[in-house]
């Protein structure tokens, strides 16, 4: 039996969660092809415990990559379809009346799919704010509140949502401050031809890989607390912080581009994504320890949905992933830092 009061019982080693983050990456592959980075952010928000928003036209696997997921994980999985008629109660739940053997009526809740450890939530931006409001809080908080009473999610929990281009029809844009509970925001691309041919192999002929469940919930537990243990070097730390202060266009250490194209930079949430993505990079590149290449790998992802553009950039064409480069490239090495105090 574990010992509760030692606090290293069932603890997993490095090279443990490192098995076990390439064990689901090769489950995935065997339905999603041509897709490795986009596996490898996906899972960084899973042993980061954090929330995952996939962008990209329909058609590019975003689905089948998440349900896939769910195969390989042995967690409560639930899927929510987002369109315009769906109502916040579809989604937290709401209070039934019922009567129990006895005769006796009363009020009792009926949780909605999102109390579950792995939602989907599929198109979210199909649906109105109001219900796209309904995530908001169960997205920071891990709890939802029904009727007055707050309940608590199931963990790990993870809302893990798709959404096409705002620019395609009978899509809303998601409020910033939703955005912004988004650990990471992942792009997919199109297939190279290569790619592609191995897709209709698979889906045009009699292809049925069996997926393994490799991951359960008490173990994915051990590896979001490991990855929350990996130290950070104090240069490091002063590095992030530098990089978000430059998303932000009113600061004066803010490159030129970002004063010209964003309208409002990122908050203190993308510094903790830039460092919780970092420490999974680390783990899942054999390090104990998080590196300056850790952050760059991760800061497309953790920042482009955190800077707010300007209508002169919308105009102009420049993209977030830009200025994002634009920031990474502006302030300098932590390298340089400590060699100039040394």
């Amino acid at each position: 039996m574990t010992d509760r009061t030692d606090p290293n019982a069932g603890a997993i080693t490095p090279d443990e969660y490192r098995s076990a983050a390439l064990a689901v990456e090769a489950e995935v592959r065997k339905m999603i092809v041509g897709q490795d980075k986009l596996i490898r952010e996906v899972l960084t928000c899973l042993f980061a415990e954090g929330h995952a928003l996939i962008e990209g036209v329909p058609g590019l696997g975003k689905t089948m990559l998440l349900r896939t997921l769910a195969d390989a994980l042995d967690l409560e999985f639930s899927r929510i379809q987002f369109t315009p008629d769906l109502m916040p109660a579809d989604i937290v739940g709401t209070q039934v009346f019922n009567e129990d053997e006895d005769g006796r009526r009363r009020f009792e809740f009926s949780p909605g799919p999102l109390f579950a450890n792995l939602t989907l939530a599929d198109e979210v931006n199909r649906a109105t704010p109001k219900t796209q409001s309904a995530l908001l809080e169960a997205m920071q908080e891990r709890a939802a509140t029904v009727a007055g009473e707050t309940r608590p999610m199931p963990r790990p929990f993870f809302v893990m949502a798709t959404q096409n281009p705002i620019e395609m029809e009978g899509t809303y844009p998601l409020p910033e401050a939703q955005l912004d509970r988004f650990l990471l925001k992942i792009l997919v691309e199109p297939p190279e031809p290569e790619d592609l041919v191995s897709i209709l192999e698979r889906t045009t002929t009699r292809y049925e890989p069996n997926i393994t469940r490799v991951l359960d919930a008490a173990r994915l537990r051990r590896m979001i607390a490991l990855t929350r243990e990996v130290p950070l070097a104090p240069h490091l730390a002063r590095h992030v912080a530098a990089l978000v202060a430059a998303t932000n266009p009113q600061r004066p250490e803010a490159p030129e581009l970002v004063r010209r194209y964003v309208r409002f930079g990122s908050s203190p949430r993308g510094a903790q994504a830039l460092v919780l993505g970092a420490k999974v990079n680390a783990l899942l590149e054999g390090r104990l320890n998080v590196a300056e290449e850790d952050v760059k790998t991760v800061a497309r992802p953790a920042l482009r949905h955190r800077v707010i553009l300007s209508y002169e950039a919308l105009a102009d064409g420049v993209a977030p992933d830009a200025l994002v480069d634009a920031v990474v490239s502006h302030v300098p090495s932590p390298s340089k830092e400590v060699e100039a105090l040394g």
